[in-house]
């Protein structure tokens, strides 16, 4: 296992010159899988931590109000809180885009072999 958790064998692959690219690296039930843990753990997880703070952070700013101390604590409290709402964006933008991967790929498979074969060939006498 790497420093980064990522088991040895589950890295990916190596980046290689044009045209000689193995397949996909991922299939839809692993597309759907990771969209399910998005869903079911990061995102809850990810809201439930961000929510952490706030009752003790608004008590906090309540006792400095007037003080340079309150005013720094309510622009942390700010801050945090639009980190937290773009970060559950981008974690809801990810899913999606994990779950619409597959039939933009087989969307774009589709319309390439429709293109190749309306092409006129003289192949086709044989």
């Amino acid at each position: 296992m790497k420093l980064s958790g990522i088991p040895e064998d589950d890295r990916a692959p190596a980046a290689q010159a044009p045209g000689n690219r193995p397949d996909l690296a991922s299939t839809p039930a692993q597309k759907r899988a990771a969209a399910n843990t998005i869903s079911t753990e990061l995102q809850p997880n990810t809201k439930k931590a961000g929510n952490r703070p706030d009752e003790s952070m608004t008590t906090a700013i309540s006792t400095f109000s007037g003080w340079a101390t309150g005013k720094g604590l309510k622009t942390v409290h700010t801050t945090w809180e639009s980190q937290v709402k773009t970060l559950l964006g981008r974690l809801d933008s990810e899913k999606r885009a994990l779950g619409s991967a597959a039939s933009i790929l087989l969307t774009t498979d589709v319309e390439r072999g429709t293109s190749i074969k309306s092409i006129p060939s003289s192949l086709n006498s044989y």
